[in-house]
């Protein structure tokens, strides 16, 4: 069975169940076209890195996939959205990660996935860091601590992340996260709400060093400038 014409799956999940719930989607012929050509996480973290970062310059935005697609930009929130809607139109479930950081700093969102056992993660990030993670993780906790060490505010050099939420499915929220014209604030509520674990316990605190001056430089550089039109 095909699961787009002239395309075979490329992998093994009920292509009978994926087809209803794509006419259930709502998604128009030119948003699905690109979608899905996203088939692989790297295909899919290739076009987030061409979206221009999102910096909300009219006000405090959570976009749908389908307004992301519009608008053509997009901040880690609204990326982590489409990257899976585009793994649940691929068969696989849309998994969510909160990186949850110090009231000082911004929480960070990716999306989930999984490869012969291994959780990786897709990522829209405007700096060097806190990007795509390859799929070498054997648990969730391996995965959120590969983020901990470059999660640090310039100025001090202080490390922020402090906890993260176990695998957030989309699936199971009530809430149209792929269409809609409003801004998504519950389902980020929920998200922010969610189980969430600690890193490290708070006795290991006063033995975690500060960001050096090097990491910080690194720190700075970004890869979309606010003075661009784009963003």
């Amino acid at each position: 069975m095909l699961l787009f014409k002239g395309v075979k799956p490329k992998c093994t999940f009920n292509t009978q169940k994926l087809v209803y719930d794509l006419t259930m989607l709502n998604l128009d012929k030119k948003e699905l076209s690109v979608l899905k050509k996203l088939s692989t996480p790297m295909k899919i973290q290739d076009f987030l890195d061409t979206l221009p970062i999102n910096y909300e310059k009219k006000g405090e935005t959570y976009m749908s996939p389908r307004r992301v697609l519009r608008e053509k930009k997009a901040h880690c929130f609204e990326g982590a959205l489409l990257a899976a809607l585009a793994l649940k139109i691929h068969g696989k479930e849309p998994l969510l990660l909160d990186l949850k950081a110090l009231p000082s700093d911004i929480d960070h969102v990716v999306t989930l996935y999984k490869v012969n056992g291994y959780w990786g993660a897709i990522s829209k990030t405007n700096h060097t860091s806190l990007r795509f993670r390859d799929p070498i993780y054997r648990t969730i906790r391996e995965l959120a601590t590969s983020y901990f060490h470059e999660y640090f505010i310039n100025k001090s050099g202080q490390k922020t992340l402090r906890s993260y939420s176990k695998p957030f499915n989309l699936n199971k929220q009530k809430i149209n996260w792929i269409t809609s014209e409003n801004d998504l604030r519950e389902l980020v509520d929920n998200l922010d709400e969610s189980p969430h674990l600690p890193l490290f316990p708070k006795a290991n605190l006063k033995h975690i060093r500060k960001a050096d001056k090097m990491e910080r430089k690194a720190g700075e550089i970004v890869e979309w400038k606010k003075t661009n039109r784009q963003t």
